[in-house]
């Protein structure tokens, strides 16, 4: 059994580690309310791209013979886009985009289609690294405070892979920001422009996420009846839709990564704020349990010297 002193020792060790995880839990608070502001600033723009793209999309008769904007004519080899962060210490964040990222390229790999990682943030380049997987493109050393700069170099990067021909699909896997207390693992196809999820969003009247699209709620999005199963709506394009479309895309793609770069930021925050007022709160019950210890132990020792004072009295009789 361990002795007073010792366990004297793990209680004064223990409040240590708890003086760091309150410190971060407080330094992550002040930092997720910097990034909800980012968030809230941010998605009324990606919101209003999604919607000009799916309307300019379903506008366009056909879909304009640029390299970004063709489609391949088979899909052999499919790019991931893991985002993570620099740090750890934040409960499950990292680990649920590792985990999901690495069980969709089994997947993709038992189809028979090769994959080509790329992964924003330290966690995923190791974690890729460490599972010997060869990685295309590694972005790190940002994640706390994500520049739209960032998010034109992953962008680039992609498209550049995807009109070289060295992926034919782009998919992004991130986590989601809801509140503080919940994260939401998020799979969103990128490109090619007809399998990604703003067209396919075209089908709902909001976003994906819940959110009406305020044109169509009251009606200034309405539908020519005359336009036949195309849809066309009746919006007055200069110039022509496919040239929008062609201007269009690039800023979707680099929005997209921006808006999930900002969504992980504020996610890890929210995560790591949770997992330190976890840990400070797991800090108090193991002290208490310590100190109960340590009482015991004390009055164990008090017992056996008032048993030896009795012992040697006895004797001197």
């Amino acid at each position: 059994m361990a002795s007073q002193k010792d366990i004297k020792g793990r209680i004064a060790s223990v409040k240590n580690i708890q003086k760091i995880t309150r410190a971060m839990e407080m330094v992550a608070a002040a930092r997720l309310r910097r990034a909800e502001q980012r968030i809230a600033a941010l998605r009324p723009y990606a919101d209003a791209i999604r919607r000009m793209t799916r309307r300019v999309a379903e506008a366009t008769g056909s879909i304009p013979s640029l390299p970004i904007l063709s489609e391949h004519g088979s899909t052999e080899r499919v790019g991931l886009l893991l985002v993570t962060a620099d740090r750890g210490l934040a409960g499950a964040f990292n680990s649920q985009v590792i985990r999901a990222g690495n069980r969709h390229g089994r997947e993709l790999r038992a189809e028979g289609l090769d994959v080509a990682w790329y992964a924003s943030g330290r966690r995923g380049v190791s974690s890729l690294n460490f599972r010997g997987l060869e990685v295309s493109g590694a972005y790190t050393g940002f994640t706390d405070r994500p520049a739209y700069a960032d998010a034109r170099e992953i962008a680039g990067d992609l498209a550049t892979a995807y009109v070289d021909g060295r992926v034919d699909r782009v998919e992004i896997f991130y986590n989601g920001y809801v509140s503080a207390m919940n994260q939401e693992l998020r799979h969103e196809t990128l490109l090619p422009l007809r399998h990604a999820d703003v067209i396919d969003a075209a089908t709902s009247p909001g976003d994906g996420r819940g959110s009406p699209d305020p044109a169509t709620e009251d009606g200034r999005d309405a539908v020519d009846a005359g336009a036949g199963s195309h849809g066309r709506t009746l919006w007055i394009y200069e110039p022509e839709p496919e040239e929008i479309l062609a201007r269009l895309v690039p800023d979707y793609v680099e929005i997209s990564i921006y808006r999930a770069l900002l969504e992980s930021t504020a996610s890890e925050h929210g995560a790591r704020m949770t997992a330190m007022r976890s840990a400070s709160e797991n800090a108090t019950t193991l002290i208490g349990d310590l100190t109960l210890a340590a009482n015991r132990e004390r009055q164990a020792e008090i017992t056996q010297e008032i048993m030896e004072v009795v012992a040697g009295a006895e004797g001197l009789r």
